[in-house]
């Protein structure tokens, strides 16, 4: 993960508030932002055992 891509993207006013960014932004990461390693593809599109597909 690229620190320079949430915890240095704005100002924060503390560390707390810089943290709880970070939930948001695995979440990006992870199911919206295309990674050109994986041909565009988001990393939770390539993972088979997700929980929300075992319902």
């Amino acid at each position: 993960m690229e620190a320079e891509e949430w915890a240095y993207q704005r100002p924060y006013t503390s560390d707390a508030e810089r943290q709880a960014a970070f939930t948001d932004w695995i979440d990006w990461y992870n199911y919206h932002r295309p990674h050109t390693g994986i041909t565009g593809q988001t990393p939770a599109s390539r993972v088979t055992n997700l929980s929300e597909q075992h319902t």
